[in-house]
């Protein structure tokens, strides 16, 4: 895949010929936090494609969150739509590491690090955050960081 802010407005066309209403609604939404990302102040004018990852990655974790909060409610209706719109939006997304891959990833870092304690949580967290961005849940990564540190 080239260039993600390309390749959504190439989607979306195919998705409106296709009349693929769960497809259209995840893309227009991407499209709406791009033009939002654009209109900011002091933006350059393209959005690479980290920066397209991270605003679909946030859409992402919204509609999973929306999806769970529907499933408590036992509205399956609406879950479904969420769910769904979720696996359009996950095509744009890197592979997310599974949970043994993240904690190979982790124990990596600590041993690079040298460290040992809770006390040096934060410089493992930073290095994890950077390297493994887009690649794991920040909330997975702190969690078996804390696992492993403990």
């Amino acid at each position: 895949m080239g260039k993600i802010e390309d390749q959504i407005p190439v989607d979306l066309k195919a998705a409106m010929l296709a009349k693929d209403k769960v497809k259209l609604a995840a893309l227009r939404a991407v499209k709406s936090a791009f033009l939002l990302e654009k209109t900011k102040e002091g933006f350059s004018g393209n959005i690479s494609n980290d920066q397209a990852q991270q605003i679909i990655s946030k859409l992402y974790k919204q509609r999973m969150d929306a999806y769970q909060i529907y499933v408590d409610q036992k509205r399956e209706d609406l879950a479904t739509e969420e769910i769904e719109q979720a696996n359009v939006l996950e095509i744009y997304l890197p592979k997310q590491l599974s949970e043994e891959e993240l904690t190979k990833e982790l124990k990596n870092i600590i041993d690079s690090l040298g460290v040992s304690s809770m006390s040096d949580i934060g410089r493992v967290m930073g290095k994890a955050m950077g390297l493994l961005k887009g690649k794991a849940d920040g909330s997975l990564i702190s969690k078996i960081t804390k696992e492993l540190l403990s």
